[in-house]
């Protein structure tokens, strides 16, 4: 895999683990009638924000052979503990958390994209 299709993968992953987040209030109880309720497991939700870190951490790893920059690292990172506590201000506040972190690593994956590109000579 490339470079540009890790952090693209990464994107996906986080988003995609955002709405698992974001929807499983929603479909939780509908999950658990057809015998699914283990898609709201937290095991699962670890799982997930583990595979989207490691992905992005592979991702902007190569990203900062090439362009010598640190703080999208330090963006995913971010991004990873915030949403790791994503059940620290209650029920309620559970959205903005979800929200801000995957933001992060998502922004981190866009940066690095970006600075891979300028290294390049690819952007002007």
């Amino acid at each position: 895999m490339t470079q540009q299709s890790l952090d693209k993968t990464g994107i996906w992953v986080t988003t995609l683990c955002a709405l698992h987040c974001l929807l499983l209030p929603v479909i939780l109880p509908m999950l658990s009638l057809i015998g699914l309720s283990f898609i709201g497991a937290t095991l699962l939700e670890r799982i997930i924000l583990g595979t989207s870190l490691v992905v992005g951490l592979i991702a902007l790893l190569a990203g900062v052979r090439k362009h010598s920059r640190f703080y999208p690292l330090i963006l995913l990172f971010a991004g990873g503990v915030i949403y790791w506590h994503k059940d620290s201000l209650g029920a309620m506040g559970e959205p903005i958390i979800i929200l801000i972190g995957a933001s992060l690593i998502i922004a981190a994956h866009w940066v690095n994209l970006r600075l891979v590109r300028l290294s390049e000579g690819l952007l002007l």
